[in-house]
């Protein structure tokens, strides 16, 4: 694979990972969606099937790694980084489309969820309420679509559910999911992977959001801070870092379990 298959790939793969899987979630929270309050369910289904159209679409192309963290742990199970810093650009730009997409998708959504007074409040009354709840303030009502966010802030019980997640589908990915090659994940491979994408959801989902993708997170928090959306709130940049950081030491935990217990 050259570099701009490699760039082009990832870029058209986590564009649609990020299209498909947030708009599920947008389909489900936001006012006037014909799905909305489907449930959990529906949003660990989406996603499952989210990475299976990714995967197979571009497959063929860069591999589809489609997720930082996947990136790491194919290096480090090959010693090989060449394109690792290919593959993050990008993973993060086609995130950022995706959420992009999202948002021209859902438009008119967005905007009857966040003018809604049940769900923001009156604005002339917030300009002199002065501070609001901590964790208000730094996650608007719409940025569960975009990016993630914890049930219960505890730093350290939020970065391990993310390093766990991610450990559980790397060390699939590498054990069950990648291509003859093995340079990123086959087709048979795309199937499993979306199935523990499931998994991972269901049992895993509940504390964080299951980012378990640092591109699938900050790409789309990126976007979210740029957009032009009307009461929005704010794009809790601190606790950006832990969806970041929780799944690449994920990552490369798996491929060092693998590299002892496998290879």
């Amino acid at each position: 694979m050259s570099s701009s298959d490699i760039f082009i790939g990832e870029i058209i793969g986590t564009a649609v990972l990020i299209l498909l899987g947030g708009g599920v979630v947008a389909a489900v929270v936001l006012k006037r969606s014909k799905a909305q309050n489907a449930g959990w369910l529906a949003i660990t289904f989406g996603w499952g099937f989210a990475v299976l159209t990714a995967v197979y679409t571009t497959g063929s192309l860069s591999g589809a790694h489609l997720n930082p963290a996947v990136t790491v742990g194919i290096a480090i199970k090959d010693g090989d980084w060449k394109n690792v810093p290919v593959y993050f650009a990008g993973q993060l730009l086609g995130a950022m489309i995706g959420a992009a997409l999202v948002w021209i998708a859902y438009y008119g959504q967005f905007h009857a969820h966040l003018t809604d007074r049940e769900i923001v409040g009156d604005p002339a009354e917030k300009a002199i309420e002065g501070p609001h709840d901590e964790a208000k303030s730094h996650a608007g009502p719409v940025l569960g679509v975009f990016s993630t966010g914890p049930e219960i802030r505890n730093v350290w019980q939020n970065l391990a559910t993310e390093i766990i997640g991610t450990l559980v589908l790397v060390l699939a990915v590498l054990t069950q999911g990648l291509n003859d090659s093995g340079k990123g994940l086959g087709t048979v491979g795309g199937l499993m992977v979306a199935l523990v994408v499931v998994g991972i959801g269901l049992s895993l989902g509940g504390p964080t959001g299951y980012a378990i993708n640092p591109a699938r997170d900050l790409g789309p928090r990126i976007v979210h801070a740029l957009l032009p959306l009307p009461n929005k709130g704010g794009s809790d940049w601190g606790y950006a870092w832990i969806p970041v950081a929780g799944p690449l030491i994920g990552g490369a935990l798996a491929a060092g379990i693998y590299n002892i217990a496998f290879a």
